[in-house]
């Protein structure tokens, strides 16, 4: 947290502004200032929790009539710095906003809570995947899934998907035991249009509530690839700019991951596991054992639409740059980054990934 003299340069709005009229500056502003009238105003504080959880990566300041009580609640919902003026009590808040160390409830900086750490304590990600994988030993995809989405477990998931030529299988599946499960969908900027609004009707057709947009940090990608032409220097940088770091801040919170993988796509994916605990957080895999000729018999039973590509050879589908259609015949990979060595884009290699990107 900063302790500012005077304001930085932004977009300026108070407490009492419409939330859809603050997000509607936060698309546009690396900077948002949030004015309070008063210090007993709490919208200041739920404004600021909304953006972060939604996605906001810019600079959010607080100014107005506070208190140095209120130095850490206003660190926890997401500000970045408070402006104090030149005769503040620095001393003051800097001692309140580290005062206590125990949290009661979660909030923008996932903090765990006393009885969510004391949960975790009892049942830790290695013992939690053992206990799924004797649970659910020989099971199908949607009893695999049942499992992982029970409450009793304590567990917050979300599902990783493409809205690719396949994903509709796994949405449909989740969308039968809970619509509301957090669907997270890496807006890279460089997708076809037809996935997105594959991605918009799909969503619609299921009844799924929860999809959440994450895009790159604009920061980044000015700096990075402000002409959106990286693909073609460093695949691996693209992506790590586009995907990989992307997920990492959008799973912050997140203790599960659901993913739509399988054993037939690629060799690093042969030995795939319904449940595998990967750098400390659990990923469910329930299509692993899922062929080519299943999944479209589940497309053909459960009448599902395909993507708008697939009927044109795009049988596997990414970004726009390093996406192709395959021969019939040929495997469904084969159209992603054609004719380099590159299989994945990195967001299931993890800190290797963001070494590289």
């Amino acid at each position: 947290m900063q302790w500012l003299e005077t304001a930085p340069d932004g977009a300026r709005l108070p407490v009492t502004t419409p939330l859809a009229e603050v997000e509607a500056a936060a698309r546009e502003a690396g900077v948002l200032v949030l004015e309070f009238d008063a210090f007993r105003d709490g919208r200041g504080f739920s404004l600021a929790a909304v953006l972060r959880e939604r996605g906001y990566r810019g600079r959010l300041i607080a100014d107005g009539r506070l208190i140095p009580d209120q130095a850490r609640h206003l660190r926890r919902s997401g500000f970045d710095g408070v402006v104090l003026g030149a005769k503040a009590d620095i001393d003051a808040w800097t001692r309140m906003d580290s005062a206590f160390s125990a949290t009661y409830q979660p909030v923008e900086d996932h903090t765990a809570p006393i009885w969510r750490r004391r949960q975790l304590t009892q049942h830790r990600p290695e013992a939690v995947v053992e206990r799924l994988d004797r649970a659910t030993r020989g099971a199908g995809a949607e009893d695999i899934l049942r499992a992982a989405l029970d409450p009793s477990l304590g567990l917050k998931p979300a599902v990783l998907s493409s809205f690719g030529a396949e994903s509709a299988v796994l949405l449909s599946l989740v969308a039968r035991i809970d619509p509301s499960t957090p669907v997270v969908f890496l807006d890279t900027g460089m997708h076809f249009l037809q996935t997105l609004a594959y991605r918009k009707a799909l969503s619609e057709r299921l009844g799924l509530t929860d999809v959440r947009l994450v895009t790159p940090d604009a920061k980044e990608r000015a700096d990075l690839d402000p002409r959106d032409e990286l693909w073609r220097a460093d695949a691996d940088a693209c992506c790590g700019l586009r995907k990989v770091r992307p997920l990492e801040r959008a799973l912050t919170g997140l203790d599960a991951l659901i993913t739509g993988r399988k054993r037939h796509q690629t060799a690093e994916r042969a030995g795939l596991r319904p449940f595998e605990l990967f750098e400390g957080r659990i990923r469910i895999n329930p299509l692993h054992d899922w062929s080519e000729e299943r999944l479209q018999a589940w497309f053909d039973a459960e009448d599902l639409p395909g993507h708008p590509l697939s009927d044109q050879g795009y049988r596997s589908i990414g970004c726009r740059p390093c996406t192709q259609a395959v021969e019939a015949g040929e495997e469904s990979r084969l159209g992603r980054w054609s004719g380099a060595a590159k299989t994945e884009c990195g967001i299931h290699l993890g800190r290797r990934a963001l070494a590289v990107g």
